[in-house]
C-alpha cells in the first residue's frame, strides 16, 4: 500500500469521516478479502500529510485489523522520527537508528523471501536522492544473503514515470542505486510509491513498479507540460507474488467488493 496521506486538521486531530481515512479503510477490508492473504504489508511512503504524530497514530491504530507484519518507510510528506516512533512494535523499524532523523531502512524476511526496505527521502525536499552511505547501507545488506530471492521497497521510482508533475519529484540520479542492483542477481523486484498509480519500469535489468494510491490517483497525462491534477478512478494497491525459484509476479488490486461473477470452469 502507499501514499496514504493521513492528514490531521487544525485541531490536531485525525477526521474519522475524512477521504483519507475512509479509503484506507476500504483498502484494509479489499486486503483481507483476498482469498489468499498476503504475508506482509509493505507501505512504500507519504503515509502521513504532514507528518505529525497524531497522523501516524491514527494510520496504526486503522492498520490493527491486518493480521500480518506492516513494515513502513518514508515518502517526502514523512516525518523519520514520528513514524518510527508510531511504529515502535516492528523491531525492524525500531532498530533503524536513534539519532533524529536517521533514515528508515532496514530489512527483513518474509515468508522466505528477503524485504529490503530503502530510505529516499531528502530532508525539506520533494525529490529522492540515496548518497553513497545509504547506498554503501544497501550494497552490504543485499551481500549479506546473496542466495534469498529478495525485494527492495523505495518511495521514489527509480525510473521515469512521464507524467512532469512526478518526474520534476524525481528520484534524481538512479544511476548509482542501479549499479548496486545490477550486483545483486537475488534482487527479483523494486517495489515504489509516490506515483498514485500503478506504473512498469526496469532498473538494471529488474522489473521495477509503482503502487496506486489508497486514496486519489494521479491523471495520466503524459503531455509535457502537462496537467497536474487527481482523477477519480479506483483507488488501490499492489500484490506481489514471489516464489521460491525468484519468480515475481505483481498484480493491480482496485478498492471494493469485487465478487466472482460466474464460474469459468
Amino acid at each position: 500500500m502507499s501514499d496514504i496521506h493521513l492528514a490531521a486538521g487544525r485541531d490536531g486531530k485525525v477526521d474519522d469521516g475524512s477521504g483519507p481515512v475512509r479509503a484506507l479503510r476500504a483498502a484494509v477490508s479489499s486486503l483481507l478479502s483476498l482469498p489468499a492473504r498476503p504475508d506482509a504489508v509493505v507501505l512504500t511512503g507519504d503515509l502521513a500529510d504532514g507528518g505529525r504524530p497524531a497522523e501516524y497514530a491514527r494510520l496504526h491504530a486503522l492498520l490493527s485489523p491486518l493480521p500480518m507484519a506492516v513494515f513502513p518507510i518514508p515518502g517526502n510528506h514523512d516525518d523519520r522520527d514520528a513514524l518510527r516512533a508510531a511504529f515502535r512494535d516492528q523491531p525492524s523499524l525500531a532498530e533503524t537508528g536513534s539519532g533524529p532523523q536517521a533514515p528508515v531502512q532496514y530489512a527483513a524476511n518474509v515468508a522466505g523471501i528477503r524485504l529490503v526496505c530503502c530510505d529516499t527521502t531528502v530532508d525539506g525536499h520533494p525529490y529522492g536522492h540515496m548518497s553513497e552511505d545509504r547506498l554503501a547501507w544497501l550494497d552490504g545488506t543485499l551481500g549479506a544473503a546473496p542466495g534469498i530471492p529478495t525485494v527492495v521497497a523505495t518511495h521514489h521510482p527509480p525510473f521515469p514515470i512521464g507524467i512532469r508533475f512526478i518526474d520534476d519529484m524525481r528520484f534524481v540520479d538512479p544511476a548509482g542505486f542501479a549499479a548496486v542492483i545490477a550486483r545483486h542477481e537475488q534482487v527479483v523486484r523494486i517495489i515504489s510509491g509516490h506515483v498514485h498509480r500503478g506504473a512498469v519500469g526496469q532498473v538494471a535489468g529488474r522489473v521495477s513498479t509503482t503502487c496506486p494510491s489508497t486514496y486519489r490517483q494521479l491523471f495520466l497525462d503524459l503531455t509535457h507540460p502537462g496537467r497536474a491534477a487527481v482523477t477519480g478512478e479506483p483507488a488501490g494497491f499492489a500484490v506481489h507474488l514471489v516464489g521460491d525459484d525468484g519468480t515475481a509476479t505483481t498484480h493491480f488490486v482496485p478498492t471494493g467488493n469485487y465478487r466472482p461473477l460466474m464460474d469459468v470452469e
